[in-house]
């Protein structure tokens, strides 16, 4: 195991908060190995980029030799996590919750040790507390510490309806800590009001208080928003290589040095000097991403398929041709209008969307083995036919079948 300061470089980097500093030191030098907790939400049952920024700080704790626990949160999965929500969400059923989490864990395993990572359902110990004991736990919090969340003060000041509920929830994520009696929880940003719970309860409880360390949350595709299927700019781990490539070749150039920093292990001083290059003019910063997508792909592909995707791309976009490789989805003529195709294919998160990028010239098809690509401007053009069709939008193509 290497020493405190060696592994404090290495955990901490691209981390936003910790609470605090001197605790975690404190905790390394007296323990040595940690308990890190991590609660994941199996309300989706795919991974996407976002989600491994967290699950790879969770892979250096286990390099660091490290106890790493992974929770799935199918109690409070129940209940609904109100984070960053603008509205009550649906309960999910047991039935959808263990399907999801089965899958949830199986692609985690391509980032995690699983010989390594001890995986823990929550229910073992919230379902226990029975109807007393839940109320036992309430009693800690006050509800002016409840609405000191930003969402549910947002919420509340707008008039929008709270369920009762949904403020246990946090109450469950803390009560996780100390059935654990965890040392360190990591985190997204937007979870930092419920580790903090955490923390309060294990005071409550006499145990030593959880160290807490957030990680940002991965914007996606637009630039813009954090990624999320919902919003259409996710990348999913076990998508096609070629999907995978393309997608990082089409995020803005601004945005690859974030990448770089938490979905790869290059080092500071190895992106940095990337970064001088691009800046400089020495390097196109097109070559810089190329590296980028190759290296990411290469983590859930294999450095083969990786290579074939990259060669994929070139032929596309330097002599116009369409990927050997590429995502095959089928859709119904009936939404084959261009604006209304981009939206059932995932392409565009909205219409208004769809319709902008197709002002913009992003969107072209390619119909027939050897056609070279037609801009489509009309986003009422029909592009239903007897044959699939190739759809462009940007970098990224997907073969198209029509649903009979």
């Amino acid at each position: 195991m290497t020493s405190p300061s060696a592994q404090l470089k290495l955990l901490l980097r691209g981390a936003v908060d910790l609470i605090e500093e001197e605790e975690l030191r404190r905790k390394l030098a007296k323990k040595g190995r940690l308990t890190v907790k991590v609660g994941f939400d199996p309300s989706a049952p795919d991974i996407h980029l976002g989600h491994t920024v967290i699950l790879r700080k969770m892979r250096h704790f286990q390099d660091g030799g490290h106890r790493v626990v992974f929770v799935i949160g199918d109690f409070t999965a129940m209940i609904g996590d109100p984070s960053g929500k603008k509205s009550t969400r649906p309960q999910l059923s047991r039935a959808e919750v263990e399907a999801n989490a089965e899958t949830y864990t199986k692609q985690a395993f391509r980032i995690l040790d699983p010989k390594r990572t001890e995986v823990e359902f929550n229910s073992r110990w919230l379902s226990a507390l029975g109807a007393e004991g839940l109320i036992r736990l309430a009693s800690k919090i006050t509800v002016a510490r409840i609405l000191e969340r930003d969402d549910i003060q947002k919420r509340w000041s707008a008039r929008q309806p709270i369920a009762l509920h949904e403020l246990l929830y946090p109450l469950g994520q803390g009560y996780d800590s100390v059935a654990l009696k965890a040392d360190v929880e990591l985190g997204g940003t937007d979870q930092l009001f419920n580790l903090l719970l955490g923390r309060d309860l294990m005071r409550e409880e006499g145990l030593e208080p959880q160290v807490v360390l957030t990680l940002p949350l991965l914007v996606g595709l637009d630039g813009t928003e954090k990624m999320s299927k919902s919003l259409g700019n996710a990348i999913g781990i076990e998508e096609p290589p070629g999907e995978i490539y393309g997608k990082l070749m089409s995020i803005p150039d601004s945005l690859m040095w974030s990448y770089y920093e938490l979905l790869t292990d290059l080092s500071g001083g190895e992106i940095g000097a990337r970064k001088r290059r691009v800046e400089s003019g020495e390097a196109n910063p097109r070559d810089v991403k190329a590296e980028l997508a190759r290296a990411i792909t290469a983590q859930f592909h294999g450095e083969e398929a990786a290579r074939r995707a990259q060669e994929d791309f070139k032929r596309a976009f330097s002599k116009g041709e369409v990927p050997e490789e590429m995502e095959t989805r089928e859709i119904s003529p009936a939404e084959s209008a261009a604006a209304r195709a981009l939206v059932a294919l995932r392409l565009a998160p909205s219409m208004r969307e769809a319709r902008r990028k197709i002002a913009e010239g992003a969107m072209k098809v390619y119909k027939g083995a050897d056609s070279r690509p037609r801009e489509i401007r009309d986003p009422e053009e029909r592009l239903a036919g007897a044959a699939p069709v190739v759809v462009r939008l940007g970098r990224r193509f997907v073969r198209v079948l029509w649903r009979r």
